[in-house]
């Protein structure tokens, strides 16, 4: 207790902030001081830069495809010119192609793949040179933030969304490796799995619920807990993946071994591992996987208003 969440000072870059989830964490991180770099792929991203400068704050827009690796590298360069520093990435920028496995195309997974992952990849890539050199020249740890996005269709394995959980596991993979990277450098990085009501979901969530209050699957929701993690008071919070909605962040924990196998000589048959794991798998629940299915019970709690 007692750190700053102020981001007086600082200077956020924001990917897919033209509208849905990054349009609240642009606003979010703005109204908590910060300035503001927005990107997004056209005029929405001018909108939102328009939209944080007519409340008072600071904010540019960056147009471009963020699987472009060297748009990474300008977005960077631009925080830098515009604002005199770079000090917290928002990964946010994705697109959605949901199919069932077996009616997956080519195009289906890399688009998502490359948007998503290699998206997230290259601006990490752009942050990372950026606060190590910073870090060498200051001779010391500096300030810095990964947000990174990923998804409860990674810790389900979502049967339409194949591609898209892929992508978000390896958004989670990839935070976890930037969290231990960077950390000597002050570094911090982390996951988010939000779930919200956007022009992206609106087939998965439909029509807001609550008229008289904030929807419980409001992207300010989110938005919020996006400019705590960006902020002084956070910094001893890394390599974690929390879930978020409604009145509810959910902290997830490592994955556990549940059991251990071991044969009884230099090496398993395979008929002693039938004899090991088909008696121990027998009658196993359809949802007993490594899929973390307890995450739907926090469902009723988180979307419930008072």
């Amino acid at each position: 207790m007692g750190e700053s969440v102020s981001l007086d000072g600082r200077t956020a870059v924001i990917t897919g902030a033209g509208a849905g989830l990054g349009r609240a964490e642009a606003l979010a991180l703005a109204a908590a001081g910060a300035r503001v770099v927005v990107n997004d792929m056209g005029q929405a991203a001018h909108d939102v830069a328009d939209e944080i400068k007519a409340a008072g704050g600071e904010a540019i827009a960056v147009t471009g495809d963020v699987s472009d690796w060297s748009l990474g590298g300008r977005l960077v360069a631009e925080a830098v010119s515009n604002f005199g520093s770079f000090d917290i990435l928002v990964n946010n920028a994705g697109i959605l192609r949901d199919k069932m496995i077996f009616n997956l195309s080519e195009s289906d997974w890399d688009d998502v793949i490359r948007v998503h992952l290699k998206g997230h990849a290259a601006t990490s890539h752009a942050a990372a040179v950026h606060w190590r050199a910073a870090s060498k020249t200051a001779g010391g740890p500096v300030f810095g933030r990964v947000i990174n996005t990923s998804s409860e269709a990674f810790l389900f394995g979502a049967a339409g969304q194949p591609n898209y959980s892929a992508a978000k596991a390896g958004i989670t993979a990839l935070t976890l490796s930037t969290a231990q990277g960077l950390s000597r450098y002050g570094v911090t990085a982390n996951a988010i799995c939000p779930r919200a009501r956007t022009a992206m979901t609106a087939e998965a969530f439909g029509e807001a619920a609550v008229a008289d209050d904030l929807d419980p699957l409001a992207p300010e929701r989110v938005g919020t807990l996006v400019s705590y993690l960006a902020s002084p008071a956070s910094h001893e919070i890394t390599g974690q993946v929390f879930v978020v909605y409604g009145k509810m962040v959910a902290l997830m924990a490592s994955p556990k071994v549940e059991n251990r196998f071991d044969a009884s000589g230099s090496a398993f048959t395979v008929d002693e591992l039938d004899q090991q794991l088909s008696s121990y798998f027998t009658g196993r629940g359809q949802y007993e996987t490594y899929s973390a299915y307890s995450v739907a019970e926090l469902e009723k709690a988180a979307l419930a208003v008072d």
